[in-house]
């Protein structure tokens, strides 16, 4: 039986800092709050795949939609 890779699905997300902070901070948090990351706003931001680091890219607006150009393939993760 062959596999469809189009019917495979992938859960991509973007890690564009990181932040620690207390427990105590996080409980008092509410809508609005800002967490400050470790990151400047040109830093690179990490691709995952299923949470694995696959890429690396740069966020890109295009009108009110927020995306990620990758500039970079992390070699090792995919052997296609």
């Amino acid at each position: 039986m062959a596999l469809n890779i189009d019917s495979v699905k992938v859960e991509i997300s973007v890690v564009l800092g990181r932040s620690v902070i207390p427990m105590h901070q996080l409980l008092r948090m509410g809508r609005g709050a800002v967490i400050e990351l470790d990151s400047k706003q040109d830093d690179p931001v990490l691709v995952l795949a299923n949470d694995r680091p696959v890429a690396r890219g740069e966020i890109v607006l295009h009108g009110d939609k927020i995306g990620v150009s990758v500039t970079e393939i992390i070699k090792g993760y995919y052997q296609i």
